[in-house]
């Protein structure tokens, strides 16, 4: 089996090259800048894209042209190459719509108002790709992932931690789901055998946990102390506020409305879908991840 990996740099990406070159694929890694993705897929059984625009900062053109456009390009190469499968890696944040997410299904509609030009564009490539015709594809949508190589969730937690800048907001402590990479990759080697088409999948460890103690919990395996510290909600949101109109630089504040919502909602998903159609179990708790995750550490 051949398969092309595009956003080959990124978390997702890495872990899945590593298991698929394992596993006696050939795989073809392809970044921004690299070679034709027409000529990339040449020969490939499946193209894995996990390549996106992520984050909650920077122009909407930007998030377009990076995650709807590049899903159109990463399409037409399949189609015109016949590839027989596309595994999309989507997001869950493509259904939410700024209140509680208690333990939603695959039948939750995307909203009319998106909250992030992520979340918008991302729920725009998907249905392209789910839709797209002469493509097999199949999205996942796995939530929090995280593990050893991660990049984003826990260096930035044990980076405000070190700086002092991490607070609880109020007494909000709500259930939120997470996605250990290894778990995450075996869902995208699932989907590329799948005997379905056409159909997006929440993925987690299906183990809702409090926010606060999955934060806790990360932080503990760098050796940082717990967030015990809190700002009341109202005054959160309104530096939020305050940060996201007077902030000039390229990366975004360290405080966003967005951020305050995410931090004060549940967020946690049925995954029964992925397990009855695609036959996912994960398989690492989230005790034995952080025992990994603190192992391999820096």
């Amino acid at each position: 089996m051949k398969a092309l990996v595009t956003g080959a740099r990124g978390f997702v990406a890495g872990a899945l090259i590593k298991r698929l070159a394992a596993d006696g694929w050939a795989v073809v890694p392809h970044s921004r800048g690299g070679p034709d993705l027409r000529q990339a897929a040449k020969g490939c059984d499946v193209v894995f894209h996990t390549a996106a625009k992520v984050g909650l900062w920077g122009a909407y053109e930007e998030y377009y042209e990076a995650n709807v456009e590049g899903t159109r390009r990463v399409l037409e190469a399949c189609r015109e190459n016949r590839v027989r499968r596309l595994v999309f890696t989507g997001s869950p944040s493509v259904v939410f719509d700024g209140g509680d997410v208690d333990g939603w299904d695959e039948s939750a509609p995307y909203p009319s108002r998106f909250d992030s030009h992520y979340s918008r564009t991302k729920a725009l490539a998907e249905e392209l790709a789910l839709t797209y015709e002469g493509v097999s594809t199949i999205s996942l949508r796995p939530h929090l992932i995280w593990g050893p190589g991660d990049r984003h969730i826990a260096p930035r937690l044990v980076a405000k931690s070190r700086a002092g800048r991490l607070r609880r907001i109020g007494a909000y402590d709500c259930l939120v789901d997470t996605t250990y990479i290894d778990d995450c990759v075996d869902a995208h080697l699932l989907a590329a055998r799948a005997d379905v088409s056409g159909k997006a999948y929440f993925l987690s460890q299906g183990d809702p946990r409090p926010l606060w103690s999955i934060v806790n919990g990360l932080l503990a395996a760098f050796g940082e102390p717990p967030v015990t510290r809190s700002v009341p909600y109202a005054a959160a949101m309104a530096a939020a506020t305050v940060l996201e109109k007077v902030w000039l630089g390229k990366e975004e504040p360290p405080l966003t409305r967005f951020l305050v919502k995410q931090l004060t909602t549940a967020h946690w998903f049925d995954i029964s879908a992925a397990r009855r159609d695609l036959g996912y179990a994960p398989k690492i708790s989230i005790e034995e991840g952080l025992r990994r995750l603190s192992e391999t550490r820096p």
